[in-house]
């Protein structure tokens, strides 16, 4: 179909056309303009307000950025460990952990009520060491008051885990009551609130946990640990008659997590009580730790009682991994420096998922998680102009 002249000439003069009873039928519909024509039929078109446009712009266009804000209908319990003279105890300090509002560091929504903390690690006898480690602690190991001095005044803890492996059936069969003189000597060495750990074995456990109990009423320990295969409310009674926290341990199930804390809360008060729900180390299932605690803390925030406990992290667990201490290719040396790396990762990792307290090794580790704690809790505005060329900036 070509336009005739005198339809052209009306578009040229009225803009634009209307058919009355006009009725087409075709396959198909082409209309074609001839070159220089369509300048003469079609108008400019000019839109109202549009400026012309000219030169590269001078600035991006700004737009203010508004965080969301979201308000949990609950809190997470604080947990205070240790107590000083006035309180009973013979601590110097107390540690206190817990009381989150928002999941971990969203200082954006609400401060971080409380600092995570970390404990050390000391054992009341000899036990095979990675060489990145031993080499840190070999003037002390075997002997615990030591140990925990140097793990106090040289590495930064903030507690001492004291674990009692010796009464474990299958090493030395210690007994309980000796076992608590060896409490008895950390706590002449240090002023630092104690973890007390057992030896794995239920029965033998809840006899220990029992008479540390007895003999040290009003010091406030965190009894390591609870779990589902123990006489759970025979030590509930006997760890609140003391006044003492519990580490209430699970593996990676939440429903199992649940399940003990509804025993102990039976006999123990929510500020008694903190959850360990089993720390996987980096390369075998930090993932699926990450997801499970993170789960944890979003569930207690979001009303779920028998889960609003602060949670422990065993972070030393990344010592198990082999990869961390053993020999490797050249690419993967030296041990020494990969070792203390496996065990903070594991810890940022868990950090981020909202953990309160961590039990770990490596002083290394120790000093580089708290200096990232320390950071984040600072709340400090970061300078743009530093993170602006990142590329270049060299460590």
């Amino acid at each position: 179909m070509q336009l005739s002249d005198d339809l052209l000439a009306a578009l040229a003069k009225f803009k634009k056309i209307e058919l009355e009873d006009f009725q087409l039928e075709a396959k198909e519909l082409e209309i074609l303009f001839e070159p220089g024509m369509a300048a003469n039929v079609l108008p400019k078109l000019k839109l109202p307000g549009l400026a012309a446009v000219g030169g590269k712009p001078a600035s991006l266009l700004s737009s203010p950025f508004l965080p969301p804000i979201e308000k949990y209908p609950n809190r997470i319990a604080e947990v205070k460990l240790g107590a000083t003279k006035s309180e009973g105890g013979t601590r110097g300090k107390t540690i206190t952990i817990g009381g989150e509002l928002s999941p971990a560091f969203y200082t954006f929504e609400n401060p971080t009520p409380h600092k995570p903390a970390v404990t050390l690690d000391v054992f009341d006898m000899e036990v095979p060491l990675s060489k990145a480690v031993k080499m840190h602690v070999k003037d002390v190991v075997g002997d615990p008051a030591a140990w925990a001095k140097l793990a106090v005044e040289k590495f930064g803890a903030d507690m001492v885990t004291m674990h009692l492996i010796s009464v474990d059936p299958l090493l030395k069969d210690a007994t309980p009551k000796d076992a608590c003189k060896t409490i008895e000597k950390v706590l002449q060495a240090v002023d630092v609130p104690l973890v007390i750990g057992g030896c794995g074995d239920p029965v033998k456990d809840t006899a220990l946990f029992e008479e540390v109990c007895a003999q040290f009423p009003g010091e406030r320990f965190l009894i390591s640990s609870v779990t589902r295969d123990m006489d759970v409310e025979k030590c509930a009674k006997f760890i609140k008659k003391a006044g003492h926290a519990v580490l209430a341990f699970t593996p990676m199930d939440l429903n199992f997590a649940r399940e003990l804390n509804r025993h102990l809360f039976d006999h123990l008060k929510r500020e008694d009580i903190i959850m360990d729900l089993t720390t996987a180390a980096l390369g075998y299932g930090l993932d699926y730790a990450f997801t499970n605690m993170e789960r944890a803390r979003i569930g207690g925030l979001m009303g779920d009682l028998e889960l609003a406990q602060p949670m422990s992290s065993g972070t030393t667990n990344a010592w198990a991994a082999r990869e961390a201490w053993l020999k490797m290719s050249a690419d993967w040396e030296p041990r020494e420096l990969r070792g203390p790396l496996w065990e903070v990762t594991t810890a940022l990792t868990l950090l981020t998922a909202g953990v309160d307290l961590f039990m770990m090794m490596h002083p290394a580790a120790v000093k580089t998680l708290k200096d990232v704690t320390n950071y984040l809790t600072a709340n400090k505005k970061a300078d743009p102009a530093k993170f602006l060329d990142w590329v270049k900036v060299k460590a």
